[in-house]
């Protein structure tokens, strides 16, 4: 079983894995999160995540959970909680928003 690091802040309660945590501290201790929609099937959104800023975004840092969290700055709502996990395949950050893989 993997420990999780909690850390709350007023706007966004983050979840993130250990090993989420160091991947992100090996790659600069940042991360950056933003909502993605789908091109098919409705339209669907997911977050998209990174450990530099993609182009033509501005962001915000919102917390510090044993790294730097930014947001987009235009993001109308945050979700309670976000949860930041590490995938394996191919070794990378996934986060999702209220423990869900889209956004709702």
């Amino acid at each position: 079983m993997s420990r999780t690091r909690v850390c709350d802040h007023v706007l966004v309660r983050v979840v993130a894995s250990e090993s989420a945590v160091q991947l992100i501290e090996e790659r600069g201790g940042r991360l950056y999160v933003w909502p993605k929609r789908g091109r098919c099937c409705g339209g669907v959104t997911t977050l998209a995540t990174a450990t530099s800023p993609p182009p033509r975004t501005e962001f915000r840092r919102v917390d510090d959970a044993g790294f730097e969290l930014y947001l987009p700055s235009a993001l109308a709502r945050v979700p309670d909680e976000l949860h930041v996990e590490q995938r394996r395949f191919p070794r990378r950050v996934e986060a999702y928003w209220n423990g869900c893989a889209w956004v709702v």
